[in-house]
């Protein structure tokens, strides 16, 4: 799965917004184009979507070697995720928490 496929079906599944093929429609006539919601690579973007998942507990760290790591809960199911960046880290943990396999 590639990053714009998650970073897609997680604005649908978490952020609620509409997927179409150039931007996300956000409701109430807004929309976002694409590019500017990257969860997987913009740490930002990528603590907007934990927000908004509403996690009943998550926990980040980072390892010895620099790599970081996410846990998180949701609706009672954990998601974890080790990555080399902290937002990748939060997004794969996030997305393995609601059962996409990534």
């Amino acid at each position: 799965m590639t990053n714009d496929q998650l970073t897609a079906i997680l604005a649908e599944r978490i952020m609620g917004w509409t997927v179409s093929p150039e931007r996300f429609m956000m409701g109430r006539r807004s929309w976002l184009p694409r590019w500017r919601f990257q969860p997987a690579t913009r740490l930002q973007d990528a603590l907007r979507l934990l927000e908004c998942a509403a996690p009943q507990m998550y926990t980040i760290g980072t390892t010895e070697n620099g790599g970081c790591w996410a846990t998180v809960r949701i609706a009672g199911a954990l998601g974890e995720a080790r990555e080399p960046s902290q937002a990748r880290a939060i997004t794969l943990a996030i997305a393995r928490a609601i059962g996409l396999e990534v």
